[in-house]
């Protein structure tokens, strides 16, 4: 297997499962969209790639609904989208993605983080050269045949496809690669359980228990902020 799957095995049970805020983060990303492209969302692909997201997450259609209609509300901000790069201790680098209706805010509240955990933030550029961005689709497992299904969408960027642990099949592709791929699932009929992106780093860096304590103190610490969507890491979360 490949690095999308040992990156996948090794965050699936970890700082995933613990960041509860799960339906605040698709009601942001519901109003990226339809600010995008509008609240249609078969005509508006990003939307289309949300409302898949917040039904594999369970959220309640209602809900789903509610936010594409607040989305289209002049009056309801629009968020930007910021990275944010830095170091923690013992030289792991962070990656950070955020949603934002106030840069100011979040600038200062990420920095504080960094400062009271003994972290580094960093100018852009300084880490994320570090980091593959990438793509990803969970499609069902219907008796898939995934040596055939990736000599046919290697043509559309697909990198490396496999099974997951919940009867699933992933595709991971170069972060360019997603709306040739979504276009082609959907061409063919094939049900988009679920799709986003995700940055994996190039190598990683093993740490102690005591300095793996230390790094988590200041990811959880960023990831608490409703601002903050993902953190990437360097470190080796490998058992």
């Amino acid at each position: 297997m490949g690095r999308a799957f040992e990156f996948r095995k090794g965050r699936k049970m970890k700082r995933w499962s613990a960041m509860a805020k799960a339906f605040t983060r698709i009601g942001k990303d519901i109003v990226m969209a339809v600010k995008e492209g509008g609240p249609n969302p078969d005509a508006n692909s990003r939307l289309r790639a949300v409302i898949q997201n917040a039904k594999a997450a369970n959220m309640p259609k209602e809900n789903v609904e509610r936010a594409i209609k607040k989305a289209t509300d002049k009056d309801t901000a629009n968020y930007k989208e910021q990275l944010f790069e830095g170091y923690a201790p013992h030289g792991i680098a962070l990656l950070i993605e955020t949603a934002t209706d106030n840069n100011n805010r979040t600038v200062a509240n990420i920095r504080s983080y960094f400062n009271k955990c003994n972290g580094t933030m960093g100018t852009q550029g300084s880490v994320e050269f570090m980091f593959d961005h990438t793509c990803n689709f969970r499609i069902p497992n219907n008796n898939v045949d995934i040596e055939e299904m990736e000599l046919e969408f290697i043509d559309f960027g697909a990198e490396e496809i496999f099974a997951d642990d919940e009867d699933g099949i992933l595709i991971y592709a170069p972060f360019g690669s997603f709306g040739a791929i979504q276009k082609e699932l959907e061409s063919r009929g094939i049900e988009i359980l679920s799709s986003g992106f995700e940055r994996i780093p190039q190598v990683t860096k093993k740490l102690s228990d005591a300095e793996i304590a230390d790094v988590e103190k200041l990811i959880e610490k960023i990831e608490e902020d409703d601002d903050v969507m993902n953190v990437y890491h360097t470190m080796d979360e490998s058992e």
